[in-house]
């Protein structure tokens, strides 16, 4: 009976999820086949063998042999192979291995990097294991959680991460923070009893989740699903089966790759026919011909530029921390035109920190940020003694479960309990622990000398807390915090330099105010009180008639880089759009910090009341989403792509995955983030900092212009191969250069040096110009323009010197070698004509450049002037001809720079 069950509830395809917050305890264990007792080892071995592991089924990892074989995916890749096979297949063996070797290398660029990638992201998985505490065979026993299975009896307490879907049996101020699942930045209190009405996952209030995180407090459940049954193993089942899209690039790089392929096959034919209608030469060396420029038009070393530029970027954006999943999606980052941005722990610091206090009638601020105890108490901008203020402080610091200790990694074998410092519990609460600390409070003998005796736990409806307090007199002392709305109905008296003042509704009504003020400025608000002559027993009817001590507001301060890196991104025409559950007046206020001015802000509430068309209308308009669940991320997501936007997108729940994974650019954090986002992503960032994808939209439009710096190099340099040949075989000049002269300034001057492009560094504006228009692709339309204008001015130039030497001196060789050598001189010319429409220096901040520049002129020199030159069939120049070498290659530089001038009055920069 129980394997049927079992076996049933391993598919849901065939039965509906059991409502397990609906069914009783009894029901449960019925159910189950378990009890309380929980279960012995073989039971506990038998189920796992017939269950499997409780792991959540992510895609799995790519194998080294399926990142290789991704590398031969391009056409590009395919279109360099097909050459070789000709050039083999003509007897040009050399040809063939040069071309190979570039085949080669590229793919072993690609392959080294995405497999780095891939080790990496398993590496961080491996970081996540977590341990659970079970009762097996009636003792308390730490197992892998990765075994806990279905009727497994489960302890938890603060800090651990909940190894499965469980139901609660017991509990004792148990609060769990299931923000990665629900969205929801309040933590929920957990207790045994069943629900039987229908409610949200949200409102499951005694059912325990997979890897949420228990804030505070300690509990006993029964395992109820594990794996992929679980709640948070459904949404990563859904999410692998959301489609794999290209990148904009990779789609580009393959248009491109397929007009190129066409247009070699046109080259190939038009060249042959013509040569051998109208031409004298031989058949065979026609074809060669035909195949040497065809080769040359091929831009092999595109993806190798591609190739190193985004490795060379993955590799600097790591250093930066960030993880780099997917090569071509570091270029896609650079296309970003809008940013979806969390707020917590990306925008801020996520450590709440108490900055303002309102007590005795006065406000105090609180220096220090984060969880540092470095700090003081100031009025007025004058330091104070924090005595003033000492019973609001001590207060925050005796009402809360906050614990202070240290953590150790469970794999470190040499851990001695010196692990990291570390605050335990609700982060508000911790920033209420910190500020007493900055006052010179030691909580241990404050709770020494003011021990616990009573409590009366916080909880969402009521929203307030109160714990009771022997005095070091013996007394009993009650202190209260919560909502401030809530804490002041309950006040009659206000506490004030040490005396008790009557609360009137004129003070009521400053206060009121004074939370207003307080919430405006991104301050969430927390009042406190007392009842210094306590009860020796506290219930929620003791609540009553306390003494008002004041106001504590804190924040999660904005990471102090993130105005910067706004600023950044809004100069660079990317949009940013904050997405938090927050509430609109902290949202605006923290926007409003950092430098994010909205128009208008929109909550949950108001985006679930909208139609489709009429969040069309405003989501342009709108810079901060309020109130927001982790669904709502993806239905903007879907109408900014719907108005033609590129978005990246920021998550760490799991309920944030889908929108992450359907976004053009999905980041996941590498801190908050759980398993299955990071999964989804295509970039980690290893800090959650909202500076780092700052600095990835650098590195992305960095690469790019590279790449197009290269493309348009090589396909100007290209069109004038073909035009040059194409022209002296039209005049009845002959053939301008040999198939082997082409195919060496093809490896020499397109392969060596442009392949140098690919590590220049950006230009002076590449983070102030806007992003490109989504359907921009590599090649614009002053590259197309430069295709046709160089090769127009390399063949008006060369021709002439061509004809002078073949027809006046009668010398083919010397005519063909004079060409040859001013061909190689151009394109380096060309090189630095690029390189200065970027801001950059002809031949400056690239050393490689001048490297591979060194290489190629001492290549040339060694054709020229050794053995070589009877393979390549030239003859060695004299000086005469180089200065004659020299004088049309500056007249074809005064030439290029007035037509580059001529382009910059009718097209764009680049």
């Amino acid at each position: 009976m129980a394997e049927t069950q079992y076996s049933e509830r391993a598919h849901p395809e065939t039965e509906p999820a059991v409502d397990w917050h609906a069914r009783s305890l009894e029901e449960t264990y019925e159910e189950l086949e378990t009890s309380e007792a929980g279960l012995d080892s073989q039971e506990a071995a038998d189920r796992l063998d017939r269950y499997g592991p409780n792991e959540v089924e992510t895609e799995a990892g790519a194998s080294a042999l399926r990142i290789f074989l991704e590398q031969y995916t391009s056409v590009l890749i395919w279109v360099l192979i097909v050459a070789a096979a000709v050039m083999a297949g003509i007897g040009e063996l050399i040809d063939a291995g040069v071309i190979a070797g570039i085949v080669v290398l590229i793919t072993l660029f690609g392959f080294v990097q995405d497999y780095r990638a891939e080790q990496s992201i398993q590496a961080l998985e491996e970081m996540s294991t977590t341990y659970a505490m079970a009762r097996r065979d009636g003792e308390k026993t730490e197992i892998d959680a990765t075994r806990v299975v279905p009727g497994d009896v489960i302890f938890v307490e603060s800090g651990d991460v909940v190894p499965a879907d469980a139901r609660v049996i017991e509990s004792s101020n148990l609060r769990v923070d299931e923000s990665a699942l629900t969205g929801e930045s309040v933590s929920v209190a957990k207790t045994p009893e069943t629900i039987t009405e229908d409610v949200t996952i949200a409102e499951r209030e005694n059912v325990l989740h997979k890897d949420t995180v228990v804030e505070r407090g300690s509990g006993i459940a029964v395992v109820v699903e594990t794996g992929s049954e679980t709640e948070i193993g459904q949404i990563a089942t859904a999410i692998e089966e959301a489609e794999e899209r290209d990148t904009p690039f990779q789609a580009e790089l393959d248009r491109l790759g397929k007009i190129i392929a066409g247009a070699v096959i046109g080259i190939v034919t038009v060249i042959g026919i013509t040569e051998l209608v109208i031409g004298d030469t031989e058949p065979v060396q026609v074809f060669m011909t035909a195949v040497a420029v065809a080769v040359s038009a091929v831009p092999e070393g595109l993806p190798a530029v591609v190739t190193l530029s985004l490795a060379l970027g993955a590799r600097r954006m790591a250093e930066q921390n960030a993880l780099v999943r997917r090569l071509p999606i570091v270029e896609a980052l650079g296309s970003v035109d809008v940013i979806c941005t969390d707020k917590t722990g990306t925008l801020t610091e996520e450590e709440m920190t108490v900055t303002r206090l309102a007590a005795n009638r006065e406000i105090y601020e609180v220096t220090g940020t984060g969880y540092d105890t470095d700090g003081e108490i100031r009025h007025d901008g004058e330091g104070v003694n924090a005595e003033r203020v000492g019973e609001l402080l001590r207060c925050g610091m005796l009402c809360n479960n906050v614990e202070l200790g240290r953590r150790e990694d469970r794999d470190d074998e040499s851990a001695s309990g010196d692990g990291e410092l570390t605050y335990l519990g609700d982060p508000t609460e911790i920033s209420l622990f910190v500020a007493g600390r900055k006052a010179g409070f030691d909580h241990e003998d404050l709770r020494e000398r003011y021990p616990r005796v009573g409590e009366v736990e916080f909880t969402s409806d009521r929203k307030r807390m109160t714990t009771l307090h022997e005095t070091p007199d013996g007394d009993h002392v009650a202190y209260t915090k919560g909502a401030p709305e809530v804490v002041l109905e309950r006040c009659t008296r206000e506490y004030v330099d040490g005396e008790f003042v009557d609360l009137t509704d004129e003070r009521r009504a400053e206060l009121e105010r004074r939370n207003e003020l307080f919430a405006e400025d991104a301050l969430r608000v927390m009042a406190f009180a007392f009842q210094p002559n306590g009860p020796e027993t506290v219930s929620e009817d003791d609540e009553q008639d306390l003494v008002f001590l004041g106001l504590q507001g804190m924040l999660d301060p904005p990471r102090p880089e993130v105005a910067g890196a706004l600023e950044g991104c809004l100069n660079a025409g990317i949009d940013v759009v904050m997405i938090t559950g927050d509430n609109a007046t902290t949202a605006r206020a923290v926007g409003r910090e950092i430098g994010l001015e909205s128009a208008r802000v929109v909550t949950g509430l108001e985006l679930e009341e909208m139609s489709d068309e009429e969040l069309a209308d405003v989501v342009e308009d709108v810079d901060v989403f309020a109130r927001t669940s982790p669904e709502h991320k993806t239905r903007i997501l879907k109408m900014l792509q719907s108005k033609g936007h590129t978005v990246a997108m920021t998550g760490d729940g799991v309920n944030d995955a889908p929108a992450i994974k359907n976004a053009d650019v999905g980041v996941a954090m590498g801190i908050r983030g759980t398993d299955v986002t990071e999964q989804a992503s295509d970039i980690v960032l290893l800090d959650d900092n909202f500076a780092t994808i700052r600095d990835a939209v650098r590195q992305g439009r960095r690469i790019f212009d590279n790449v197009r710096k290269f493309v348009n190099y090589f396909l100007s340099a290209n069109g004038a191969h073909v035009l040059l040949l194409f022209s002296g075989i039209m005049s009845g000049a002959g053939l301008v250069m040999t198939p082997i002269m082409f195919l060496w300034i093809n490896v020499v001057t397109d392969g060596i040096p442009a392949l140098t492009l690919g590590v220049d560094p950006e230009a002076d504006d590449v983070m102030e110009r806007p992003p490109r228009p989504p359907g921009e692709g590599v090649i614009t339309e002053r590259i197309m323009s430069s295709i046709g204008g160089i090769a127009i001015l390399i063949t008006a130039t060369l021709l002439p010197l061509f004809y002078y030497y073949n027809q006046v001196v009668g010398d083919l060789v010397l005519a063909q070698t004079m060409v040859f050598t001013a061909f190689v001189f151009m394109a380096i010319a060309r090189i630095g004509a690029i390189r200065t429409r970027y801001g950059l220096g002809p031949f400056s901040n690239n050393r490689w450049l001048l490297l591979a520049i060194a290489i190629t002129l001492t290549l040339q020199l060694l054709v020229l002037y050794t053995p070589l030159s009877v393979l390549f069939g030239v003859t060695p120049l004299a000086f005469g001809h180089w200065l004659q070498i020299g004088l049309v290659v500056a007249v074809f530089s005064i030439l290029m720079a007035g037509f580059v001038a001529l382009q910059d009055r009718y097209f764009d920069r680049y």
